[in-house]
């Protein structure tokens, strides 16, 4: 083969090679489960009684959280963390970011109990309910366990539950998983990474 053939096989080959390596997949610092087949969708109930589902909030990232209002310290610490994540994105992204809190206490947790909670970390939070059955199938939908742990009276148990947090892009579906603890700059990149992707 002549040298300049040669070298025209090699250019060709490297433009094929750098066709195939494609757009390089976004970078995230929490746990990418894209495709993953779990947390697909919830059916649940806003404070005002409206029902919910993911399309509700297409367009926009969502944040998921399971826990309950009488939480000691789990939840009132990841709520705080993501209402300074949504002071950190400023306005214009913030107004793109739906953070839902759903209840793993029904009981206890009525909508207007709900609805001040959440809204006391950030006005935009949401708060959803169900039934006991709705809770469940939505819990397990998201692999998220829980269980009732007895108090010193019927009414002042505690409940034990999954922590992480669940995000969404703006297409309705489940990209990330948040691990328990690991602070609001995570969330804020991560957050930001699919909103630019999003345009």
């Amino acid at each position: 083969m002549r040298a300049g053939s040669k070298a025209a096989v090699l250019l060709v080959a490297g433009v094929l090679a750098l066709a195939g390596c494609g757009a390089e997949s976004p970078k995230f610092r929490s746990s990418d489960v894209t495709g993953a087949a779990f947390g697909r969708d919830f059916a649940l109930t806003d404070p005002s009684g409206k029902p919910r589902t993911l399309a509700d909030f297409r367009g926009k990232v969502v944040v998921l959280f399971f826990g309950y209002t009488q939480c000691p310290d789990v939840c009132p610490t990841t709520l705080a963390a993501l209402a300074e994540v949504m002071k950190t994105l400023g306005p214009a992204d913030a107004s793109r970011v739906q953070v839902v809190f759903v209840t793993v206490d029904p009981d206890r947790d009525t909508a207007p109990i709900i609805a001040s909670y959440v809204k006391a970390f950030d006005p935009s939070f949401m708060g959803l309910s169900g039934d006991t059955e709705a809770i469940a199938r939505t819990a397990k939908e998201f692999k998220v366990l829980y269980q009732k742990q007895p108090g010193r009276t019927p009414e002042s148990y505690t409940v034990d539950h999954s922590a992480g947090t669940f995000i969404f892009d703006p297409q309705g579906r489940l990209r990330l998983y948040v691990g328990n603890g690991q602070g609001p700059d995570v969330f804020v990149q991560d957050i930001r990474t699919l909103l630019r992707a999003s345009g």
